[in-house]
C-alpha cells in the first residue's frame, strides 16, 4: 500500500487573491507531489511499506532514516497546512479553544503576535505551528522538514514559511504572507477541531 497524495479540501483558486491558484498548482501539485512520489518509491519493499505516514515518520526519525524522513514529514506536513487554511478562514476561534488562547496568549492579538514572530525569525525554510502541549498552548517553528509529530505535541494549526509557499504571490514579503493567513485564511475550525479531539487531523 503507497501513501495517498491527497486533494485539496477546497478548488484551487477559492484562497484567491490571498493565496493564488498558480501558486497552490505549484506548491500542492508539484512540490507536495514530489515529496509524496519519492517517499513511495524509497519506501516500496521496505519495512515501511504499508505503514500509515505518521509511523513511517516516527521510525524513519528514530532509525536516522534522513531521506525517508524528510520526504514523509513534508507529505504529512503539506497535507496539514491545506486543513490549516479555509477559504472561509480568519475571524476569531471560539469554544474551549478561545478559551485556551485566552489562558496561554491573553488573547487574540497575544497569539496573533507571537505567531507571527515564530514565523518570520524562523530563517530560512520551515513552519511556524500552534501545537497542543500536556500543560496547554504553544507556538513553535521547526526547520526545513521538521515536524511536531515527533516532538511529543499535538499540532493545531501550520503555516508554511518556505519561500515556494508565498514567492509566487509575495515575492520576498513574508510578512505580509503571514498577515493574509492570519487575517483570511486562518483556519479556526480545523484548530478547534484538533484542540478537542487532542489529535491532528489531516
Amino acid at each position: 500500500m503507497s501513501i495517498e497524495f491527497t486533494e485539496l479540501p477546497y478548488s484551487i483558486d477559492s484562497l484567491e487573491p490571498h493565496v493564488s491558484a498558480k501558486t497552490l498548482q505549484f506548491h500542492h501539485g508539484k512540490h507536495h507531489k514530489a515529496y509524496v512520489d519519492k517517499l513511495n518509491t524509497a519506501i516500496a519493499g521496505t519495512a515501511y511499506e504499508g505503514k500509515p505516514l505518521d509511523a513511517i515518520i516516527v521510525a524513519a526519525h528514530d532509525g536516522a532514516d534522513t531521506s525517508v524522513f524528510n520526504n514523509a514529514a513534508q507529505a504529512w506536513n503539506h497535507a496539514f497546512l491545506w486543513h490549516s487554511m479555509s477559504p472561509n478562514g480568519g475571524g476569531k476561534p471560539t469554544g474551549p479553544l478561545a478559551d485556551a488562547i485566552t489562558q496561554r496568549f491573553g488573547d487574540l492579538a497575544g497569539f496573533r503576535a507571537e505567531f507571527k514572530t515564530a514565523a518570520l525569525r524562523q530563517f530560512g525554510s520551515g513552519w511556524a505551528w500552534l501545537v497542543r502541549k500536556p500543560d496547554g498552548l504553544n507556538i513553535v517553528s521547526t526547520g526545513n522538514a521538521d515536524t511536531p509529530l515527533i516532538h511529543g505535541v499535538t499540532p493545531l494549526l501550520t503555516l508554511d514559511v518556505w519561500e515556494h509557499a508565498y514567492y509566487l504571490d509575495y515575492q520576498n514579503s513574508r510578512d505580509a504572507y503571514i498577515d493574509a493567513y492570519l487575517d483570511k485564511l486562518i483556519n479556526w475550525d480545523c484548530a478547534a477541531q484538533n484542540y478537542e479531539s487532542d489529535g491532528a487531523a489531516v
